[in-house]
C-alpha cells in the first residue's frame, strides 16, 4: 500500500510530506524531485510569485546514496518567502495584528471559519491554498520513478481554455512531453495554443481569470489495476476521488465521459480484438478511458479534469460580507493568477501516478524494486 500525508501552510516555513509503502531500491535524487516541481510553475498567465517561489527540497529520511529503503519517506519543501512571514505565521503564542474579516467567495475561507470557529480567514486560506499541491508533486516524482520501472508513463496536456478548446485529434504521446512543457499553455495543438493565450491577455486586461481542462494520459498501464469487488478499489472510482481533490477542480471524467450519456449504446463502448503481432487484447478506441468494470484494460488511460475559474480576482468585484461588522464589502485580493490551468495539469498527473503507483504495489508487491518489477514481468507473461 502506497500512503502519503503532506503538512504546512501557503506561508509557513516549509511543506512536508511523508510516503510510506515504497519499495527498497527505487532510485531517487533531489534533482528528479526539483524538476517535477519546476514543471508545477510553467504556464502563460500565472502571477509574479511563480518566480519567486524557489521550492528548496531536502529528504529528511528513507532515502540513502540515491535510493530508497524501504523506510518512510520524509521530504521537506521550504518556503524562501518564510522570513518575510516569521511574525504573522509564528507558532508561537500571540494574536495577528492584521486578521482578515472578508472571506472571499469560491474559496475554502468562510465555511472554514465557521466550521472550525475561526475569526481570521487566514487560520483557513494558508492550508486550503494551492500551494499544498507542491507536496504532492514532490511526492508523485517518486511514484512516477517507480512507475517508469513498470513501464508506464503519465502526462498531461490542456485541451481547453475557457471556451477555446483543442483538436480532440492531436494527443501526446511520452515522446512528445518536451514538446508541451514548452508551449507557454501546454497545449499541443499549435493552432488552438495561439488562441488559447489570447484569451488569457484579453482575461488578464479585464482583470478576470480563466478556467478550463486538462487530459491525463497514461501508456503502459497494465491491465488489472484496481477490482470490480468493491466498491472503494475501482480504479476509475480513486481516480476521480484524486482528481477532484486538487483545489478548484469541479469535474472529472474518463475517456468520453459525459458525452458517452447522449450516444447509442452501439456507439458507446471499446470493442475487443486481438493483436498477433503483441499476442495481446486490445480496445479499439478509449471511449471508456482504458477501464473496465473498475480496472485498467492495459490500454491507454484517459482522464480529463475540469479547473474553475481563479476566484481571488485581479480587479476585485465579488460581493463578500465582513464577518466582523456583517457589511456589505468586495473580497480582499490575496495573490493570484490571470490562470493556473497549466499548472494544474502537472498535479493531475501526480494524482494520476499516485493512484497507479500504489495499485500496481496493491497488485504485484515486493518489499524490493526488484522484486516488484519480476512480479509485474511475470503477470504480464501469464496473460499470454
Amino acid at each position: 500500500m502506497l500512503r502519503y500525508l503532506t503538512a504546512g501552510e501557503s506561508h509557513g516555513p516549509a511543506l512536508v510530506a511523508i510516503v510510506e509503502g515504497l519499495p527498497a531500491g527505487l532510485p531517487i535524487t533531489i534533482e528528479n524531485v526539483a524538476d517535477e516541481l519546476a514543471r508545477r510553475r510553467l504556464g502563460f498567465g500565472r502571477g509574479p510569485r511563480m518566480r519567486i517561489e524557489q521550492d528548496e527540497v531536502e529528504f529528511l529520511g528513507g532515502v540513502r546514496h540515491g535510493r530508497t529503503l524501504g523506510s518512510p519517506v520524509a521530504i521537506s519543501i521550504r518556503n524562501t518567502e518564510w522570513p518575510k512571514w516569521s511574525e504573522e505565521m509564528s507558532p508561537a503564542p500571540g494574536r495577528t495584528e492584521k486578521p482578515l474579516t472578508t472571506p472571499r467567495p469560491g474559496h475554502a475561507d468562510l465555511v472554514g471559519m465557521q466550521k472550525y470557529g475561526f475569526e481570521d480567514a487566514r487560520d483557513v486560506l494558508e492550508r486550503a491554498s494551492a500551494r499544498e499541491t507542491a507536496a504532492r508533486v514532490a511526492v508523485a516524482a517518486l511514484a512516477k520513478g517507480l512507475l517508469g520501472h513498470l513501464g508506464v508513463s503519465v502526462l498531461s496536456h490542456v485541451v481547453q481554455m475557457g471556451s477555446v478548446r483543442a483538436s480532440a485529434d492531436r494527443r501526446p504521446k511520452p515522446t512528445d512531453l518536451d514538446t508541451v512543457d514548452e508551449s507557454p499553455v501546454r497545449c499541443f495543438d499549435p493552432d488552438a495554443e495561439a488562441a488559447m493565450i489570447e484569451a488569457v491577455q484579453v482575461a488578464a486586461k479585464d482583470g478576470d481569470s480563466l478556467g478550463g481542462v486538462v487530459e491525463v494520459l497514461a501508456y503502459g498501464v497494465p491491465p488489472g489495476l484496481g477490482s470490480h469487488v468493491h466498491w472503494d478499489r475501482r480504479i476509475d472510482a480513486l481516480l476521480a476521488q484524486a482528481l477532484m481533490s486538487i483545489q478548484a477542480m469541479k469535474g472529472v471524467e474518463l475517456g468520453d465521459g459525459f458525452e458517452v450519456a447522449g450516444r447509442r449504446g452501439s456507439q458507446a463502448h471499446d470493442e475487443i480484438l486481438w493483436d498477433d503481432d503483441a499476442s495481446a487484447y486490445r480496445r479499439g478506441s478509449t471511449k471508456a478511458g482504458g477501464t473496465e468494470g473498475g480496472m485498467t484494460t492495459g490500454d491507454l488511460l484517459v482522464a480529463r479534469v475540469a479547473m474553475k475559474p481563479l476566484s481571488t480576482l485581479n480587479r476585485p468585484v465579488l460581493k463578500t460580507v465582513d464577518v466582523a461588522t456583517k457589511q456589505e464589502t468586495v473580497s480582499f485580493k490575496e495573490r493570484t493568477d490571470v490562470t493556473a490551468v497549466p499548472a494544474s495539469g502537472i498535479v493531475a498527473e501526480a494524482m494520476t501516478a499516485m493512484v497507479l503507483a500504489g495499485e500496481a504495489l496493491r497488485k504485484f508487491g515486493g518489499d524490493s524494486l526488484a522484486e516488484l518489477v519480476r512480479n509485474h514481468d511475470a503477470y504480464l507473461a501469464s496473460l499470454g
